[in-house]
C-alpha cells in the first residue's frame, strides 16, 4: 500500500501497491532464463550424441574368400598326326649313258637295262677313256651343269645305285672313249663295286620305290 492525498487537501488514503503481479513478473522471467538454459542443455546433449553416433568410428568385418584349387583337373594331350611326303626319283629332263670302267664284261649294258626298267632315259653304254689309268675301284657319277635336270637325275640314279663315291660336274673331255657324253646329261662311271649287279642288289628300298610308281620331272 502507498499514501496519497486526495484533490481537496483532505486526510490522505492508502493506495495497495500491485505486489502480486510483480512476483508473477519476475518469477515468469526466472522459469525463462531456465528454460532457455535447459533447452540449451537439452540441445547440446543432443547433438554431442548424435555427433558420437554419426562421426564414430564404424567397425568393419573383413571377408576372406579362399578359392581351393581342384587338384583333380587333367591335362588334355593332343596328338597330331604329320604326313611326310618323300620325293621319288627324277628320271626326266637327262638321259644317262653307263661307261664300263671296270673291265668286267657286259657290266655296262647289265645297268643300263636296269636303269631303264627303273625309269631312267638310257642311252647307249659305253667304255670310259683310257685316260682313267686303269680300272675305277669305286663307281663315280657325272653330270652336265649346262643342263638344268641333270644334277637331280643324277642324284636320283646314285640313289638307285645304292649310293656312289662321288657326284660332281663332268670335266672336258669327259671320260669315255669318244670324250663325250654323247648327247647325255649323266654319265656313270660303273666301278668295281656296282659292275655285275642288279638295282635290286644295291638297293632293294629304292627299287621298291620306283617300282611303285613315282617318278619326278
Amino acid at each position: 500500500m502507498s499514501d496519497s492525498r486526495d484533490s481537496s487537501g483532505g486526510i490522505p488514503r492508502r493506495v495497495p501497491r500491485n505486489e502480486p503481479a510483480q512476483v508473477a513478473g519476475g518469477l515468469a522471467i526466472v522459469l525463462s532464463v531456465i528454460a532457455v538454459v535447459v533447452g540449451f542443455l537439452i540441445l547440446r546433449s543432443i547433438s554431442s550424441s548424435g555427433d558420437a553416433v554419426l562421426g564414430g568410428p564404424v567397425a568393419s568385418t573383413a571377408v576372406e574368400t579362399t578359392v581351393a584349387a581342384d587338384a583333380s583337373l587333367t591335362s588334355t594331350t593332343m596328338v597330331l598326326e604329320t604326313t611326310t611326303t618323300v620325293a621319288g626319283p627324277v628320271t626326266e629332263g637327262a638321259s644317262v649313258i653307263i661307261a664300263n670302267a671296270n673291265g668286267v664284261s657286259g657290266s655296262a649294258g647289265l645297268l643300263s637295262d636296269e636303269l631303264t626298267a627303273a625309269g631312267y632315259s638310257v642311252g647307249s653304254p659305253t667304255n670310259a677313256s683310257s685316260s682313267i689309268g686303269g680300272r675305277l675301284e669305286l663307281t663315280v657319277v657325272y653330270y652336265d651343269a649346262g643342263i638344268p635336270a641333270a644334277q637331280a637325275v643324277a642324284e636320283s640314279v646314285a640313289a638307285s645305285m645304292g649310293g656312289v663315291s662321288s657326284i660332281a660336274p663332268v670335266q672336258t673331255p669327259a671320260p669315255t672313249q669318244t670324250g663325250s657324253l654323247d648327247g647325255a646329261g649323266v654319265l656313270i662311271m660303273l666301278g668295281l663295286d656296282k659292275a655285275g649287279r642288279t638295282l635290286e642288289e644295291l638297293a632293294p628300298a629304292a627299287v621298291t620305290e620306283v617300282e611303285a610308281g613315282t617318278s619326278g620331272g
